[in-house]
């Protein structure tokens, strides 16, 4: 027979408080020394003063700098513009930086976990520091125009790039610092590794010095149309530490050495005072000494009369009567034009052609000449007057071949 069931045994209460008492232990330890042995609670609220900092961060950017942006744009000068830009990506990180500081101040952060932390807190200081430096330069730079006045604008453009890369050097310095790197092993170093690669880089030097001299001598200018025979032409977009960039007329950049245009002969058109017309231009000899005249001072009459022309003694201006060619007496037409521009001179040179074809044509009555040649005879085949072919005497044994083929 089966054995008799025997009832389950009841659970002791102080067992079961016992067991929760031992959990709650469990869950206070964890959270009590959840993270490396930093309360949790801690931690959530050192998230929270972070979170707060975050806010006052976006209300920052949200209220206070559209505002100021505001004031800024009803102002005349962009300068302020300027200057709000530079500042406000650093003035950003700002609360950034402090929610970090007082988030760590409140989990009481020790060993290892501290000290990373406080040397984290400082890097994002000079961090701030130089970054705010580095774009204060833009403004700065805007406002330097009387420096751009004595030196070129490029070589003030070169200036401050290379206060931009100082800041950046000493910026990397003192973080560097700041983790325990020492800088000056660090330097030593790099300085036998750049005498190496200066061996190696002589024409990276070369076209530095070629950029700085182009600078110095202000041959052009970003903006100016340049020629170098057998090389480029084409307008200046920008004069780099190892090359130009040249943007040829079929819109194509061409980067040229920066040796390369020191040491070539440099046509700089956008530096011309004047666009100069030289002309010649040939009339028929059959064209008489008064229409000569007269074709002569209505061309000197229409460039003086003309606002288009530049006048003496500023520039040199002549219509004469030049040469006397194969087939045309020539005219030597030599005038400036005051536009510098390229298409508004092609402009002035056809209305200056239409108008010598109507000199020459209408008021003078004459007519241009074209490359011609004449043939003059003496006399007409078939004259009794003409004179007698002179045939030169045959030798014997040609004369017997002769009447030997004839007979």
């Amino acid at each position: 027979m089966a054995a008799p069931q025997t009832a389950p045994e009841q659970a002791d209460p102080e067992q079961i408080i016992e067991q929760a008492t031992d959990f709650w232990k469990e869950v206070v330890s964890v959270w009590e020394h959840g993270l490396m042995g930093v309360d949790i609670g801690r931690i959530v609220i050192a998230l929270m003063i972070f979170g707060l900092f975050l806010v006052f961060r976006g209300l920052l950017t949200k209220y206070i700098f559209y505002t100021i942006r505001r004031w800024t744009k009803n102002t005349k000068t962009d300068l302020d513009d300027k200057i709000v830009d530079a500042i406000i990506p650093p003035v950003r990180f700002i609360p950034i930086i402090l929610g970090t500081f007082f988030a760590t101040q409140y989990l009481r952060l020790d060993g290892i976990l501290g000290v990373f932390t406080y040397r984290l807190i400082r890097s994002m200081i000079a961090f701030t520091i130089f970054w705010a430096l580095h774009r204060a330069l833009e403004p700065v730079q805007h406002m330097s125009r009387n420096l751009k006045k004595t030196l070129t604008p490029t070589m003030v453009s070169w200036i401050f790039k290379f206060l931009k890369m100082v800041v950046v050097f000493i910026g990397a310095s003192v973080i560097l610092e700041i983790w325990g790197i020492a800088i000056g092993p660090l330097l030593a170093g790099l300085g036998l590794f750049g005498a190496a690669v200066a061996l190696g880089a002589q024409d990276l030097f070369k076209n530095l010095i070629g950029g700085l001299t182009i600078i110095a001598e202000k041959r052009f200018s970003p903006g100016d149309w340049i020629k170098v025979d057998g090389v480029v032409e084409g307008t200046v977009e920008d004069i780099g530490f190892r090359s130009t960039r040249v943007r040829r007329f079929d819109k194509a950049p061409v980067h040229v050495p920066n040796s390369a245009l020191s040491d070539a002969v440099v046509t700089n058109f956008s530096r011309m005072t004047h666009r100069r017309i030289y002309w010649k231009i040939g009339v028929t000899y059959s064209t008489s000494k008064e229409q000569l005249k007269l074709i002569g001072e209505e061309i000197l009459n229409y460039i003086m009369t003309n606002d288009d022309f530049a006048k003496p003694p500023e520039v040199s201006t002549f219509v004469r009567l030049d040469s006397f060619n194969d087939s045309s007496i020539d005219f030597m037409i030599y005038c400036f034009t005051k536009t510098r521009d390229w298409g508004e001179w092609l402009q002035i040179k056809e209305d200056f052609a239409l108008a010598i074809k109507d000199i020459v044509e209408n008021k003078a009555g004459t007519s241009f000449a074209f490359p011609s040649q004449s043939i003059y005879l003496e006399t007409l085949p078939g004259n009794d007057n003409a004179a007698e072919l002179f045939v030169p005497p045959q030798e014997k044994s040609e004369q017997k071949k002769i009447k030997k083929a004839s007979g």
